[in-house]
């Protein structure tokens, strides 16, 4: 008898396709996993992308109007207006760079939720909010501290540059400009390298619970071999958003200009084309704001999928997270973290994977790749047995086996010569007629 071995249900698709990605699978994918979680994604962006701006912009508003209407008390032109007015302006500029580093903060928090979200989808888990939290809010203030980290790298940087041109203009005025288009240029291209460089050092911060400095030397070393592929990602979703973003301005602008001329085709300046304007404005900030959140989840999203695709390639994270797949979805509990398994790791370079037949089995581990299986608190992770190849059937035989063997037929008599034969109703001893 041939045993059949027990059935399994079969594991459920996660955003991706557990193997090394290309780069069209990559951005495309950016795109369509908001689709995967839209309440936690969308919605937890566009509430904070939403409060962070209302917040930033009437605290703004309220400093520049306490500082600013001290001038209305002096005379213009006096020594005492210009005290005031360079100290009104200092103070706008330190409260619009703090507010700017708390929305930073905030948005450093969304983007920490949608990566850990993708990376729960990849292995086809939906969390709620509440449990994403859980698992950012050990890293979070490390979070914050990269960002600020980098905020106070980037000022410092421009703030020795302006010194150093500043410097050079009180002698030769024609040297510092040349100087000033020449360090711009240069900071271009350095900018877009450190950005791939150090672009996924918050996953490695929320994935690895790494600390700062280890962080960003994984991210060095991930990245290697990656750039232009990860470049050619960041550099196109931005992109996308702003030609979006500039076509929905469009309408907009129309219509304001047409309710400009259709209340007031004077050119008044009624309270009810001052009203029109400002609902236009409104409505524009608000669809804005929902391209900004969207395009937040987005390069979240694209970040997260390159992180995984690093590792994948450099580590062998898919097998780690099919075993993981596999030994869930067969009922195993007390299983790990299988972002944590193996980390590190070096395995043999690969290239992507050609694209799944639709109904085919997933296909099996390549011979010779170390860590087909890791060990987590309480359960054992190996290659799901499905992964081996099926032993190949023996080749055909003369001699059937003898436990197939059917019995042999009784004995019959023998048949009579061909042309020989008997009709129904007559005897066999009969001749047969000519």
């Amino acid at each position: 008898m041939t045993a059949y071995p027990a059935w399994t249900p079969a594991s459920r698709p996660g955003i991706i396709p557990l193997h090394p990605l290309s780069f069209g699978t990559i951005l495309g994918r950016s795109f369509t996993a908001l689709r995967q979680n839209p309440r936690v994604l969308l919605g937890f962006a566009l509430v904070v992308q939403t409060v962070a701006y209302l917040v930033v912009l009437v605290a703004i508003g309220g400093v520049a109007f306490a500082t600013f209407a001290r001038l209305d008390t002096v005379r213009p032109g006096s020594e005492e207006f210009e005290t005031i007015l360079v100290g009104s302006i200092a103070i706008t500029a330190i409260a619009s760079l703090v507010l700017g580093l708390a929305a930073g903060a905030l948005g450093v928090l969304v983007q920490a939720i949608v990566v850990t979200e993708v990376t729960h989808a990849a292995v086809a888990e939906k969390l709620r909010l509440g449990q994403l939290w859980q698992r950012v809010k050990p890293v979070a203030w490390r979070l914050i501290g990269y960002t600020a980290l980098i905020l106070v790298v980037i000022v410092g940087a421009l703030a020795i540059v302006a010194l150093v041109i500043v410097s050079l203009a009180l002698v030769a005025v024609p040297v510092a400009v040349i100087l000033g288009i020449l360090i711009v240029l240069g900071m271009i291209p350095l900018a877009w390298w450190l950005t791939i460089k150090l672009l996924l050092v918050p996953a490695v911060i929320l994935m690895e619970q790494a600390t700062i400095g280890r962080a960003i030397g994984r991210s060095w070393r991930l990245t290697k071999g990656r750039f232009w592929p990860a470049l050619g990602v960041i550099f196109l979703i931005p992109l996308v958003f702003g030609a979006v973003g500039q076509v929905i301005s469009i309408p907009f602008t129309f219509l304001s200009s047409g309710l400009t001329t259709i209340i007031s085709p004077t050119g008044d300046p009624a309270p009810a084309v001052i009203i029109g304007t400002i609902v236009t404005l409104l409505l524009a900030q608000v669809l804005t704001l929902l391209i900004q959140a969207v395009a937040v989840v987005v390069t979240s999203t694209a970040t997260a999928l390159i992180y995984i695709d690093a590792r994948m390639r450099r580590e062998g994270l898919d097998l780690d997270l099919m075993a993981y797949v596999e030994q869930r979805d067969a009922g195993a509990t007390g299983l790990g973290d299988p972002y944590r398994a193996h980390i590190g790791r070096e395995i043999a370079p690969r290239a992507a994977a050609p694209a799944p037949v639709p109904g085919a089995a997933p296909y099996p581990p390549a011979a010779g790749y170390p860590g087909a299986g890791y060990t987590a608190p309480g359960a054992t992770y190996a290659p799901p047995a499905g992964y081996a190849p099926a032993a190949a059937p023996a080749p055909p035989t003369s001699e059937a086996p003898a436990a197939t063997t059917p019995d042999p037929a009784p004995e019959s008599p023998a048949a009579p010569a061909p042309t020989q034969w008997a009709a129904p109703g007559t005897s066999g001893s009969e001749a047969p007629r000519e």
